[in-house]
């Protein structure tokens, strides 16, 4: 993790200490952190269900930054706790689309390659700290 590269690109899109919190060994991105860095960026997301069931869905994200473009994926698989699956929610659909999301946004923009993660990606990444 570069600290020079990183405050760049919060100076780059104009994140504040609201939409970043440290969980353990990893910098993570609020959803509000997320949506900031897609609008400043100009991120184009389009969806693709995979799979979609009561208790289990993977969305594909087609995102792109200019020229640039990136597919990756979300899953969310309901259970009683993130320890039983990656969900407590029965919006699976939805956090798989939050995931796919936040992992198109954060791979285009250069944030994971600096190990940062978007707070949606796992329940065990909520900030317990608020």
């Amino acid at each position: 993790m570069n600290k020079e590269k990183l405050t760049e690109l919060y100076k780059e899109y104009n994140l504040t200490k609201d939409d970043v919190f440290k969980h353990q060994h990893y910098l993570i991105i609020t959803r509000s952190g997320i949506d900031k860095i897609q609008a400043v960026a100009k991120i184009q997301i389009h969806y693709e269900v995979v799979k979609c069931e009561p208790n289990f869905a993977v969305f594909k994200a087609i995102a792109h930054k200019g020229s640039a473009m990136i597919e990756t994926f979300g899953s969310a698989l309901k259970g009683e706790n993130y320890k039983d699956g990656s969900t407590n929610s029965w919006y699976v659909a939805e956090m798989a689309e939050k995931r796919a999301m936040s992992r198109a946004v954060l791979k285009l923009t250069g944030f994971y390659e600096q190990g940062v993660f978007g707070e949606d990606e796992s329940e065990s990444f909520k900030n317990n700290n608020k």
